[in-house]
């Protein structure tokens, strides 16, 4: 999963993508590169982001899932918690939702079957603004583990199918980075709810925190985690760098395959 933000405020590449041409351009070398989804998002969810408004929103995303629908062969994933953003890149071709929020905003689970999409549901406390104001847990990977399970409950509940659903640990989301260690330590015990897991560490801080490098120089600990990632059994990896994580994924299948 290629990442494109379309935002001028994301840690990595906030602003790099706000025009439609310079979006459809980076999407296009993504898919080249061998990226199977896109993940569009018009509101940064780094710690201390500033909300957006959903029209706000909606004007930055929209005009981009449009322009990969009608000019890539590619899934579209819409980063969003916004209901009139899942409604209206559902109509322009998305193919997932994918919710930091686990569909928890106000009409977004609603807005979500309607849909009749897949959903990506990730655990996070709080919101971006706060949630990385001490989090503490009692049993890490429990909680997680039930988070994810609840909001699991509810999607099936409301009406989207099992099959429908991705989990996402959240590493990086409300969680130190001893958190984020032991939780992808532990990523294997997240198999029990028995659903794709789709990991997104891609330049984030927890690498830059035990390497010691800024965001422009974790290229190398992103590669290590997506390999550890996907031989702990992670279907989706969310990164900046497809074509240097697509050269992991495709070594580790060679391997896994041989005889």
């Amino acid at each position: 999963m290629g990442i494109l933000n379309i935002t001028p405020d994301s840690f990595s590449d906030g602003g790099r993508f706000a025009q439609r041409d310079l979006a459809l351009r980076h999407a296009e070398l993504m898919v080249a590169a061998g990226a199977t989804l896109i993940d569009v998002g018009g509101e940064s969810t780094r710690p201390g982001a500033r909300g957006v408004s959903p029209v706000e929103e909606l004007e930055r995303v929209a005009p981009i899932v449009e322009a990969i629908s009608r000019e890539l062969d590619v899934v579209i994933s819409v980063d969003t918690s916004t209901p009139a953003v899942i409604h209206e890149t559902a109509r322009l071709g998305a193919g997932l939702i994918n919710d930091v929020r686990s569909l928890r905003r106000e009409g977004a689970l609603d807005a979500a079957v309607a849909t009749g999409l897949p959903v990506c549901l990730m655990h996070m406390r709080g919101e971006p603004t706060d949630m990385q104001q001490d989090p503490c847990y009692d049993n890490l990977l429990g909680e997680v583990t039930s988070f994810l399970r609840d909001r699991m409950d509810a999607c099936i509940t409301a009406g989207i199918a099992a099959e429908k659903i991705v989990l996402d640990p959240g590493y990086g989301f409300a969680k130190t980075l001893d958190h984020n260690l032991s939780l992808f330590k532990h990523m294997e015990a997240l198999h029990v709810l028995g659903r794709p897991l789709l990991v997104g560490v891609s330049r984030k801080s927890m690498i830059g925190k035990v390497l010691g490098k800024p965001v422009d120089q974790r290229l190398y600990g992103a590669l290590a985690l997506a390999a550890m990632a996907m031989i702990q059994g992670a279907r989706i990896l969310r990164v900046h760098d497809v074509a240097e994580t697509v050269d992991v994924v495709r070594m580790i299948a060679a391997v896994e395959s041989a005889k």
